[in-house]
């Protein structure tokens, strides 16, 4: 890997860590919503059952702790505290795009997790515009095989590659490139945004293309243009990147124009989502999985007990969530009665 590459990898990290990159002017959209409280639930909070079945992987509960790193050293520990969280919660994971290690094999070490995560649904990962750059079906399937995963997620960055130094900005002829690979591959194919949504008429095309599922990933949370902003050298180009701050399909709507679009294509909802009740919401509005990033990073930087407590209190707080609408299980919260708070409209199962 050139050590551009590992610059960029490194200062992503520490700009997450360390700058406010959260999105400026725009919400995930899931504060206007609330689910009816029932005084009398008829169920024990222990009774509550979060468990649900993806792709023949059983979890414990319907969260992803989402594709962050990879591809520097400073990724390895990174990727093996979040996996033994992962691991010892019984929940999925998604890996860093493995760009680096596809074209320098010695760098898979930074992503490789299964030997302390054996039994978690795992997404190997790299970005649909390397598409363009020569990657194909060889590559896709050489990153399953290199971290033993369950699924491939190609992520789509528009925005972060426009206003990156470094960015590819050919995003033309993907749909066929991509439902290429999800016809080449043994593994279902998810495709996610990393912030700023993806709406309706994408969520069509690419269920359309024969994707398994996708990440809408909207805009509330991280803004990968903050990130670019605070990297770039070039006072022009950091001015454009922080101009787009607020730019995005906030996540609430994405998934409601998600479901809509392709009401049979499996969705997952990240982008902002830091808590069980916004999870709760997501997992009403349509969400099969629910995805969190950077509030794990964190913790990750630290220990994997660090990653377990902080995930454990997204799981607590979902719990509690679907014990105080009556719900015994998923099924159940998926007919709690949540409503719109513009006009307290229930918004239909």
């Amino acid at each position: 890997m050139s050590s551009e590459t590992d610059k960029r990898k490194r200062e992503h990290i520490e700009t997450v860590l360390t700058e406010d990159v959260r999105a400026k002017g725009v919400t995930t959209g899931f504060e206007r919503f609330l689910f009816d409280h029932v005084a009398l639930p008829e169920l024990a909070l222990d009774e509550v059952d979060l468990s649900t079945t993806l792709w023949n992987r059983r979890l414990a509960a319907p969260l992803l702790i989402s594709s962050m790193t990879g591809g520097t050293a400073a990724a390895r520990d990174i990727n093996r505290r979040l996996a033994e969280a992962a691991q010892t919660l019984g929940v999925a994971m998604g890996i860093g795009s493995q760009r680096a290690a596809i074209e320098d094999p010695a760098l898979a070490p930074t992503y490789r997790v299964r030997d302390v995560a054996p039994d978690i649904l795992l997404f190997a990962n790299f970005g649909a515009v390397q598409l363009n750059r020569g990657f194909g079906a060889d590559e896709a399937r050489r990153a399953v095989a290199m971290i033993e995963a369950d699924a491939l997620i190609l992520h789509l960055n528009p925005l972060q590659e426009a206003v990156q130094d470094e960015g590819d900005r050919d995003f033309r002829g993907l749909y066929r490139k991509i439902e290429a690979i999800a016809r080449a591959l043994p593994v279902p194919v998810i495709v996610k945004e990393v912030g700023n949504g993806i709406g309706g008429a994408v969520a069509r095309r690419l269920a359309d293309c024969g994707v398994a599922a996708v990440d809408v990933a909207g805009a509330g949370g991280t803004s990968w243009s903050e990130v670019e902003a605070y990297r770039s050298r070039d006072p022009v180009r950091r001015g454009i990147a922080h101009e787009f701050a607020g730019w995005g399909i906030p996540t609430a709507l994405a998934l409601i124009e998600a479901r809509r679009a392709a009401p049979d294509l499996v969705l997952f909802a990240s982008g902002g989502i830091r808590g069980g009740v916004d999870a709760a919401k997501a997992l009403r509005l349509g969400a099969a999985l629910v995805g969190s990033a950077a509030p794990m990073l964190g913790s990750a930087t630290a220990t994997a007990d660090a990653v377990v407590a902080r995930m454990q209190r997204l799981i607590d707080e979902l719990r509690i969530a679907c014990f105080c609408t009556g719900a015994r299980d998923l099924a159940a919260l998926r007919r709690a009665v949540l409503r719109r708070e513009s006009d307290w409209s229930v918004i239909p199962d």
